[in-house]
């Protein structure tokens, strides 16, 4: 007995420090295999991935969810805008490219760290901020101390401040304990083992985008968390600015039924699926209220538009643009 559990320690031994070398050599390796789109923004203590292409006014400021896709989770959407004019997307701090900060990762200091690295990259408004999921509430945030830059907004079947009171009555919140103990145990090499499953390509994701995701996530799960931490605090700051005036808004709304999957990730029956939809539909609704010029559009989609439709977050975003412009003349 003693002696296969030696044998056996031996053995968590062993792989414990080959997993941990490997996962040590591949982050060494990963800036040659992946670099950064864009330009890495020197913010001091740190850097921030920021990637802008095209030309003309207003420029399109992209903010991703609660996610590790950084700056690639528009790659599908930007391209097209920036056709039309100058468009910008980034990695928040720690996710991806950009650098980890020790400041707390709620809306405020999201908000900060976007205007801070415009600034520097010399980007200028005005702006039209883009936010998905999560995104909404930080592009509120941003509009809330920097307004004066932002010309309009679109949301993304955008989060609301009041939704997880709303939803609590239906669902039960989310666990992230295996989330955690993944990014406790990043280290090991045991995320980056997991990553194609943790990590599937979505509709209209590029392969060489997903490698990348994958590739970057052992370091950015843990600032994804860091934002889920803060997500109390986040929500409570965005829910205190809820008028844009006469911004151009434009709300996208996904609607279509939750597949049996996303029903058992959610721990909820389909009865239950069709109340949370009906909720959400009604702060979605809420959202739209927020200027008076807005439109708001239901997309027979998933959560993540941008991937499942982007040629309706393109329309939607150049229609903003249109507006932006044309208020400009008037």
């Amino acid at each position: 007995m003693i002696r296969i559990a030696c044998s056996a320690l031996a053995l968590i031994v062993l792989v414990t420090a080959s997993g941990s070398t490997y996962e040590a050599y591949e982050r060494h390796l990963i800036t040659q295999r992946f670099p950064p789109p864009g330009e890495l923004v020197d913010m001091g203590d740190r850097k921030i991935q920021l990637y802008c292409i095209g030309t003309g006014s207003p420029t399109v400021v992209f903010e991703s969810g609660l996610d590790i896709n950084g700056a690639l989770s528009w790659s599908a959407v930007l391209p097209s805008v920036a056709a039309k004019s100058r468009a910008c997307s980034y990695s928040r701090a720690g996710i991806m490219w950009s650098g980890p900060s020790k400041a707390a990762h709620d809306a405020k200091a999201v908000a900060e760290d976007l205007h801070q690295a415009l600034r520097i990259a010399g980007e200028h408004g005005p702006f039209v901020l883009v936010g998905q999921s999560l995104g909404g509430p930080y592009i509120m945030t941003y509009t809330k101390y920097y307004g004066a830059d932002v010309a309009g907004l679109v949301f993304v079947d955008a989060s609301h401040p009041d939704q997880v009171k709303e939803l609590q009555t239906v669902m039960p919140p989310p666990d992230p304990k295996v989330a955690e103990i993944g990014a406790s145990l990043a280290w090991s090499g045991l995320v980056r083992a997991l990553a194609p499953s943790l990590v599937p390509q979505a509709p209209n994701q590029s392969l060489a985008d997903v490698q990348a995701i994958r590739a970057y996530a052992p370091t950015s799960l843990g600032a994804m968390l860091r934002e889920n931490d803060a997500l109390n605090e986040t929500l409570a700051e965005a829910g205190t600015f809820r008028q844009l005036g006469q911004r151009p808004l434009y709300v996208l709304t996904a609607v279509a039924p939750f597949s049996p999957a996303a029903l058992q990730a959610m721990k909820i029956t389909s009865a239950q699926g069709k109340q949370v939809r009906a909720i959400w539909k009604r702060l979605q609704d809420d959202e739209a209220s927020w200027s008076s010029n807005s439109r708001h559009e239901y997309v027979d989609s998933d959560h993540d538009i941008q991937f499942e439709r982007p040629d309706v977050v393109i329309r939607a975003v150049n229609a903003v643009v249109d507006a932006v412009r044309a208020n400009r003349r008037d």
